[in-house]
């Protein structure tokens, strides 16, 4: 498994470790589920994602895909993406 390290301020090491120890959890725990709060994926859960949206829409991969990325960028307030028509 990959390593990472970050460096952190004192104060927020030492509540991301209490946070741990009151949830009963690992960092690593308390951070995989943060990753997965704000929609951290992997390249395989987002094309999976996309496919099952695709199928329940009836679109095409492109529309799929394209959708997808207005959906990404107005949820992270990037405002919708530039269409190419």
């Amino acid at each position: 498994m990959p390593r990472l390290t970050i460096t952190l301020s004192e104060e927020r090491h030492r509540a991301l470790k209490e946070a741990a120890l009151r949830r009963g959890k690992t960092i690593r725990q308390i951070i995989e589920e943060s990753l997965e709060h704000y929609g951290i994926k992997t390249r395989k859960e987002a094309a999976d994602l996309v496919a099952r949206a695709r199928a329940r829409a009836g679109l095409t991969e492109a529309e799929a895909l394209s959708r997808a990325v207005e959906e990404t960028r107005r949820e992270r307030g990037h405002g919708a993406a530039p269409r190419g028509d």
